[in-house]
């Protein structure tokens, strides 16, 4: 069993471990290990694994290291046992390990430093991967040896492409570098461009776009058809489609991480974008870490996801965790008892015991019918786009279904009137929405170098309508020269600040009836007080020091109430 730490554990430790777990909340007593896990952050798990095998816990390694240490260590072997050496004295020899139970580690140090005793300290997965990914760079290709390639060459199929692996040909030696970097990096997608003069790449981190790095313009094809290759697509269908969509895998660090691949024709050539699917490392719990949401706000969710059938719609622009928080939102949900399918384009994140169907081209038509007939319990649809997805989210829902599904619209009032846009009738709409959530992902402030600072300036107060009070108050601000954690960013991550409007059942009968607009219940909802609208939880994010308003005001429009 994986506890959410990157470790697949037999049946006993895991039962040991959660039996800790419920030790430090008596309320897990009992419940399957599952339940126990999803409910516990990876640092607590961290701390029952210590206690069971009475080592110390280091939640921050990278500072620890000795760097002149690790330069000869061979980076697959360390990832292999998931270790890394930290100091070195006459006596004993310090090293960071993720699983107690395997020896590798232990094992490798008695042999190599006879005499001096090796000393075991706990620590993460994702650190133990940060510190070997400092030793580990795939080199890309010089300059000159980009300029030399003839451009009527071509390499061979290449299967199970490991980007940290030594490539002689300069193509692959490229693209090696430019997707294990975009990876190392935690980028959520890698660009190629072509313009008039060259073919650029660039990441986008923390839903910024980064440096564009040139490549010479002859190998544009080259590049196009490497990629091509690796997802087993002919050359040839380029003349032939507008836009190539698929999905390729490679390896990083012994590990496979999935990309979604995306390509359509432009003036000067195509443009491609890739999605890294990288959930070694993180797997997304509600109330825990980028969805920490308000108590409010997480009860309430908890209370419609208690709702037996209905629809859940997350609604925001691109790159706003929308399926991210559906994919936590079904994992809460999971049980044996249920039959839960999802119908994605494509499947991004595959969640053990849930039915996956991925839908291809023309699909959508022939796959609602078998779909149905498959004996769901809980549905969830990667996004309302058309009458025909609106269609199957509205019949599944009267029809006694649970219901999981997203759609583009700025607030969570607008999702009412977009599926009426799409054709459906509002009292269907009334009758089967049970919660209109908006979301949004802010970036956080780096917490080793934001610089405080005393209030906003007067003019920013009256532009967005914000209290006198802010004038004083203490907040945080982006260091703009950044530091070694966040790499000269001054931001660290990103956070998900969510709106959720319940649909009672007095609101659905007064939306049916037309008394009450989508916006008029919206506003009913604020009036209450109880629920937090988008501008208010990222407002609260500004007063805690986790973002600045800066970072709120580029996803959050601030200028309305």
């Amino acid at each position: 069993m994986n506890l959410n730490i990157g470790l697949d554990l037999n049946p006993t430790i895991t039962q040991a471990i959660t039996n800790r777990l419920a030790e430090y909340d008596p309320s897990l007593r009992g419940r399957p290990p599952e339940d126990v896990v999803r409910k516990c952050s990876a640092n607590r798990i961290l701390g029952a694994i210590a206690h069971i095998n009475s080592i110390p816990v280091f939640t921050k390694i990278k500072g620890m290291v000795d760097h002149s240490l690790i330069e000869d260590c061979d980076p697959e072997l360390l990832n292999r046992g998931m270790f890394v050496p930290l100091q070195l004295t006459p006596t004993e020899i310090s090293v960071a390990i993720a699983n107690p139970w395997d020896t590798v580690a232990l094992d490798t140090y008695t042999q190599q430093f006879p005499g001096r005793e090796v000393k075991m300290y706990l620590a993460s997965v994702s650190e133990i991967s940060q510190v070997i990914e400092t030793i580990v760079g795939t080199v890309g290709p010089s300059r000159s040896e980009l300029e030399a390639i003839e451009v009527e060459e071509s390499g061979d199929s290449i299967k199970d492409f490991d980007v940290t692996g030594e490539f002689s040909e300069p193509i692959a030696k490229l693209v090696a570098r430019m997707l294990s970097e975009g990876i190392r990096q935690r980028a959520s997608d890698v660009h190629i461009k072509c313009d008039k003069e060259a073919v650029n790449y660039s990441y986008r981190i923390d839903g910024d776009m980064g440096t564009k790095f040139e490549i010479p313009l002859k190998l544009k094809d080259r590049i196009d058809a490497f990629l091509l290759n690796l997802m087993g697509i002919p050359p040839e269908e380029r003349a032939q489609r507008a836009g190539i969509s698929g999905r390729l895998s490679v390896s990083y660090l012994r590990r496979t991480i999935d990309l979604r691949f995306e390509r359509h024709r432009t003036y000067r050539g195509y443009h491609i974008t890739m999605r890294i699917l990288d959930k070694s490392h993180f797997e997304a719990k509600l109330g825990m870490g980028g969805l920490a949401f308000d108590p409010g706000t997480l009860f309430e969710l908890e209370k419609v996801m208690a709702v037996p059938c209905g629809i859940i719609v997350m609604s925001g622009p691109t790159g706003s965790g929308k399926s991210t928080t559906l994919n936590a939102v079904l994992r809460e949900l999971k049980s044996p008892e249920d039959n839960i399918l999802t119908l994605e384009n494509p499947v991004e994140d595959e969640i053990q015991g849930v039915i996956h169907c991925d839908l291809k081209g023309d699909d959508f038509k022939p796959m609602i019918a078998s779909f149905m007939r498959s004996d769901p319990d809980i549905i969830l649809m990667g996004e309302v786009r058309d009458l025909q997805s609106a269609e199957l989210a509205i019949e599944a829902a009267i029809t006694g279904h649970k219901v999981l599904t997203t759609i583009h619209t700025p607030r969570a009032s607008q999702i009412i009137e977009r599926f009426e846009q799409l054709g459906i009738e509002r009292w269907k709409i009334a009758q089967t929405l049970k919660a209109a959530c908006a979301q949004r992902l802010v970036k956080e402030l780096c917490p080793y170098c934001k610089i405080p600072r005393r209030g906003l300036s007067e003019r920013d107060i009256k532009k967005f309508n914000l209290e006198d009070e802010w004038m004083d108050l203490p907040i945080f601000v982006r260091n703009h020269k950044g530091c070694g954690e966040c790499t000269g960013k001054g931001y660290y991550g990103r956070t998900a600040i969510l709106e959720i409007i319940p649909i009672t059942a007095e609101r659905s009968d007064a939306l049916s009836r037309g008394i009450l607009s989508p916006f008029e219940m919206e506003r009913e909802v604020r009036k209450d007080g109880n629920l937090p609208s988008i501008r208010e939880s990222g407002l609260q994010l500004v007063r805690k020091g986790k973002t600045d308003f800066e970072a709120l005001r580029k996803v959050v429009d601030m200028t309305t109430d």
